[in-house]
């Protein structure tokens, strides 16, 4: 071995050949068995080693310094050609001039770039000076540079140790801080539509109703917004689902050919079967918001004998319809305010619908410019509520990609929708919860709907103060609210 390693370190060219080589074969490998780079705990964890044990493998083949520019290229080049047949903002071309476009960089490649690229020349480092120990005669590790290995080492150390903490929800206690027996907060994957999927469960008792909370996006995950005890988990067994390809459930994104609006509704349906067995009811509550109402209202029209009553928050009745008001409204401010920028912006791109979920930017991203009231909490809302224990350090970059990819692969597909035509009646007890700043986008096409909704019983309440997610933004009122259904619903209970 020795003998070969010295032949190698003779010819330079041979050595660099064999780490050009050695890293494009692995990156061949990590893009195919993970195209969209890591997207779990472990996924991570094996990317950072690969490329460590690699690193060293270059390092001591080459004894040349040059390997840490030739192997870090090779791999990033074979990944990014053998993965160009996957979907999707976060690994289509990189755009850098918008919000949106930044944040598909940062958390489909640069992300992956920070868990493979560092280990790989930290392994580069400590593979040259284990060549100069064998005798190559590559330049020795200098003290100084020693200083800034331990320091770069501790810091791949701590990177792997944020990794590898799991994500928890804490137990429901009692008054004296022990778990209270009967209840239940857990965290787990159930098999959906063929795929692991993430649901949080919590409730003081598991004899009492179930509760299907059905987040908002496509691709939005709301664990962190609903894992405050703020009432519901008295009345309710509280169950949060991160739907396929959102957030915990991103792993399941692919194949995105799969992930159509139809295989929602039927997930949904098969996650509500699993709850009514699981905790022996005939029926549960369905709650939605903002694309959760599009859902939700679609799979009770469905299989209205599967639930007690649908409540909507921030009710969608037509997102093209919406998308254009938005649109206008955006228009209207930038002259105002004399935003020369965006208003080419928005008359370059014209009223949505668009191909490209990058040109939503202009005419979605400014809604709270244009639209302020003085109780909004920003943090209630995304990026803020990922930082929870809830979430794990994937689970954190998964839920600002999937934003991205799977509202790339799901929204174009609701542009045919308007309830006003599609869903004139419901055959359960409907429950609408509007913000008294809701857009008029929104408000005033959902007004119009539950005007011409027949139900069985039908309630319109505006949350004063609140905006687009009354339920989150006031959250003991919406536990009230909860309640007064639940007491409709059983009056003798």
């Amino acid at each position: 071995m020795r003998v070969l390693l010295e032949a190698i370190w003779s010819n330079w060219r041979i050595g660099l050949m064999i780490a050009a080589l050695a890293a494009a074969a692995i990156g061949l490998l990590s893009a195919w068995l993970t195209p969209r780079g890591p997207v779990t705990t472990a996924q991570a964890l094996v990317a950072m080693a690969m490329a460590l044990a690699l690193g060293l493998l270059v390092g001591l083949v080459t004894g040349s310094r040059w390997s840490m520019l030739v192997a870090p290229l090779a791999f990033v080049a074979a990944f990014e050609l053998a993965r160009l047949g996957v979907r999707g903002p976060t690994v289509d071309a990189i755009h850098l001039r918008s919000t949106y476009g930044i944040i598909a960089f940062v958390v489909g490649r640069l992300m992956h770039a920070i868990l493979v690229l560092p280990p790989m020349l930290l392994g580069i480092v400590y593979g040259i000076s284990a060549a100069v120990l064998l005798g190559s005669t590559a330049a020795p590790v200098r003290p100084s540079g020693w200083i800034l290995t331990g320091l770069f080492t501790l810091a791949m150390f701590a990177l792997a140790y944020s990794i590898a903490r799991p994500a928890i929800t804490h137990p429901i206690v009692g008054l004296d801080g022990a778990p209270l027996p009967g209840s239940v907060a857990e965290l787990i994957q159930v098999p959906i539509g063929g795929h692991n999927q993430a649901l949080m469960i919590r409730g003081r008792s598991t004899d009492n109703p179930v509760l299907l909370f059905l987040a908002g996006g496509p691709g939005g995950t709301e664990m962190g917004a609903m894992r405050a005890d703020t009432g519901l988990e008295q009345d309710f067994v509280v169950v949060t689902w991160d739907q396929r390809g959102a957030g915990k459930s991103y792993a399941a994104l692919d194949p995105v050919d799969t992930l159509t609006l139809e295989q929602a509704v039927a997930d949904t349906i098969e996650l509500t079967d699993y709850l009514r067995a699981r905790f022996g009811q005939d029926k549960i509550f369905l709650v939605g918001q903002s694309w959760g109402t599009t859902l939700g209202v679609l799979v009770v029209q469905q299989r209205p004998d599967l639930y007690h009553a649908f409540v909507g928050a921030g009710q969608m009745v037509s997102q093209r319809e919406t998308d254009i008001m938005h649109y206008e409204d955006t228009l209207a401010w930038a002259e105002r305010t004399g935003n020369a920028t965006l208003i080419a912006a928005l008359r370059q791109s014209g009223p949505p619908p668009y191909d490209d979920l990058l040109n939503y930017e202009p005419a979605l991203a400014h809604e709270h410019d244009w639209n302020p009231y003085p109780t909004l909490d920003v943090s209630k809302e995304m990026p803020a509520i990922l930082f929870v224990p809830e979430y794990s350090l994937m689970d954190k970059i998964n839920g600002l990609r999937a934003f991205l990819d799977t509202f790339s692969v799901l929204y174009p597909q609701l542009q045919g929708i308007d309830f006003r035509d599609d869903v004139p009646s419901l055959d359960v007890p409907a429950y609408m919860l509007i913000g008294e700043h809701e857009t008029r986008g929104r408000a005033t096409l959902a007004n119009e709907w539950f005007d011409l909704l027949d139900a069985p019983l039908k309630e319109r309440v505006v949350f004063e103060g609140a905006g687009h997610r009354p339920n989150f933004e006031q959250p003991g009122l919406f536990a009230e609210l909860m309640r007064d259904v639940l007491a409709v619903t059983f009056p003798d209970h």
